[in-house]
């Protein structure tokens, strides 16, 4: 699903103003989350309201960091 242009535009507007691109994702988040409490969505954590305003603020070109990935448990141990 696109997101809407509400969100959009505040987040174009705190790039205008030199803000973070975690401030200007914040907005995204912030519709999921509203989406979240009137039960808009088929969403059932805040987990994943957070995972997809951050998925929509990524597709309308927010240049946000790469998605944090598990550490791979076997290669981090020492071999004995």
């Amino acid at each position: 699903m696109m997101p809407t242009a509400r969100p959009r535009r505040r987040a174009e507007k705190a790039k205008r103003e030199g803000k973070a691109p975690t401030t200007q994702a914040g907005e995204f988040v912030k519709e999921e989350m509203h989406d979240l409490k009137r039960g808009k969505r088929n969403v059932t954590s805040r987990k994943q309201a957070i995972a997809i305003g951050l998925s929509k603020a990524r597709r309308a070109e927010v240049k946000l960091p790469g998605r944090a990935r598990k550490a791979n448990r076997k290669g981090s141990r020492d071999d004995q």
